[in-house]
């Protein structure tokens, strides 16, 4: 799964078997405190099978952003982030609810 770590300050370049992931330090860590989801766990979603990819429309028009709605072991979570070049950016991640209905709607999941 994790191939290697590489923390430099103010990020972190993160390799998975394919794809390589990096983040803001000071970022994640204000995600922890909101969200109690690191961007490493984050990384997870997109290793996931089921995972939907949509684009952000809404936040950004310097740069297209994405949201990736897949499976970690805490849930159904959306990761926010962009593409750098071959590197995927993430900035945020959470469990919200917008993302998990889609997900089950699109996987045929139902409570």
């Amino acid at each position: 799964m994790k191939e290697r770590i590489e923390k430099k300050r103010p990020r972190v370049v993160f390799y998975s078997c394919v794809m390589h992931f990096e983040w803001d330090v000071e970022k994640d860590v204000k995600n922890q405190k909101k969200h109690a989801i690191a961007f490493d766990e984050a990384c997870l979603a997109f290793e996931d099978s089921h995972r939907i990819v949509i684009e952000d429309t809404e936040h950004s028009k310097r740069e297209k952003r994405y949201f990736c709605i897949g499976k970690i072991p805490k849930g159904i979570v959306t990761v926010r982030f962009t593409y750098r070049g071959s590197t995927i950016r993430i900035f945020g991640v959470g469990l919200w609810r917008k993302g998990k209905k889609l997900y089950e709607e699109k996987n045929h999941l139902y409570r």
